[in-house]
């Protein structure tokens, strides 16, 4: 992090966690754009899932070693960051906040943790690495090597050290939140989409008009090596359709032409793993998507051991359900070596932009050290196994004697 904490911007004074971006965020943003960062797929059960996977885990603390001095750094591919988190990939973010993918990057830039541009995104690849140059890109491949070529040769050449392959998108998953709420892939002009624009006149002006004004309706720029379809233009579903084709082979060829780092995102079992690894990929991202495809989908952390276990040579990393420096111990304490969040930091660009972000980095940051030292832990290389538990049992509590019937 940085020396001195980023300035709080006013809208994020009485930001304390990351749960407060999201009531803030639901009060600024139209429904349907913010249905389509909060929501997950059909009857959300990969979404809660997600975070009680990381309530059925319990702290083991140790006291009197001393903590007065506290390193959050790590290591990864070759380069020390400040803090075990970074920003996952968040598609249409630019829908979202203002030049949305450029401020997510740079907030995470200035603090020093990894950040994953999506994509889906609205901004060229090429603006967002000419100013955030440390970034890594996260790629939907079709199942076409022509085009997957085309795409590769461009990201090499917008600077991309760090490829981001998701493997879990092979159709569009089913979102019935989107439609309740009026969002839709393209998005279709209405009476009703209308009201929610002029009933949220922060966005209305500060977001989407501007966007307009200066930089013209926006475009999918990062599906393909050319420019993609505009948001209202019916081909959107055309270029998003054609992933169902996508194997094994197509992952190395990959590797084959991509001489940079090759992490593979979306992985949920030991055997994937151990194939991405024979694949010759660098790193893996275990993630069910944020619970945005398979509903019922396992929560990533509960097969983290497992899949850290089954490739111990290479990094693993997760993704889906945090929200607290907690969250980011119990992860670390399992496999982890770093931890990506998505939605929160959705929320932050949309309510104050890049200083937003910039506070929501802090807080984890905060949290995080802060757990440390409860636990009795100076280094992020301490956060082991050691440091958790599943959470007790009743027998725990009351232990059943020869007396007991």
């Amino acid at each position: 992090m940085p020396s001195s904490p980023p300035r709080i911007p006013k809208a994020c004074r009485q930001v304390l966690s990351l749960d407060d971006f999201e009531k803030l965020a639901r009060r600024h943003l139209p429904r349907p754009i913010y249905a389509y960062i909060s929501g997950a797929v059909e009857d959300n059960q990969s979404l809660a899932e997600n975070r009680r996977a990381f309530s059925d885990l319990a702290f083991r603390p140790r006291m009197l070693v001393g903590v007065a001095q506290r390193d959050l750094g790590f290591e990864l591919f070759g380069r020390r960051y400040a803090t075990p988190v970074g920003l996952a990939p968040m598609g249409i973010s630019a829908l979202s906040a203002y030049r949305g993918d450029v401020v997510l990057a740079q907030a995470a830039q200035q603090a020093n943790v990894p950040a994953i541009m999506s994509g889906s995104s609205l901004i060229r690849l090429e603006e967002v690495m000419a100013v955030a140059p440390q970034t890594w890109f996260q790629a939907y491949l079709p199942g076409e090597l022509a085009q997957i070529h085309g795409l590769l040769d461009r990201v090499q050449g917008a600077g991309v050290q760090t490829l981001v392959v998701t493997v879990d998108t092979p159709v569009a998953a089913n979102r019935e939140n989107n439609v309740r709420a009026g969002f839709s892939t393209p998005l279709k002009p209405s009476l009703s989409l209308a009201w929610q624009g002029l009933s949220h006149p922060r966005w209305l002006l500060g977001t989407f008009l501007k966007t307009l004004l200066l930089h013209g309706m926006p475009h999918f720029e990062n599906n393909y090596a050319m420019r993609g379809a505009p948001i209202l233009s019916s081909d959107v579903l055309r270029d998003f359709s054609d992933r169902a084709h996508l194997a094994w082979p197509h992952l190395a060829a990959i590797r084959k032409r991509w001489p940079n780092q090759l992490v593979v995102k979306g992985i949920l079992t030991p055997e994937d793993a151990v194939h991405a690894r024979d694949h010759g990929v660098d790193g893996i991202i275990v993630s069910n998507h944020g619970g945005r495809q398979l509903d019922g989908a396992v929560a990533p952390l509960r097969v983290l051991p497992a899949i850290a276990r089954a490739v111990p040579e290479m990094p693993v990393m997760l993704d889906s359900g945090v929200r607290r420096g907690t969250d980011v111990v119990k992860a670390l304490a399992l496999g982890a070596r770093c931890v990506f969040v998505g939605r929160p930091f959705n929320y932050a660009a949309s309510v104050a932009g890049q200083g937003g972000v910039a506070h929501a980095i802090a807080l984890l940051h905060e949290e995080i050290s802060r757990d440390m030292a409860m636990l009795g832990l100076t280094r992020i290389a301490d956060i082991t196994s050691r440091c958790i538990r599943p959470v007790a049992s009743p027998t725990d509590y009351f232990p059943i004697t020869s007396n007991q019937p």
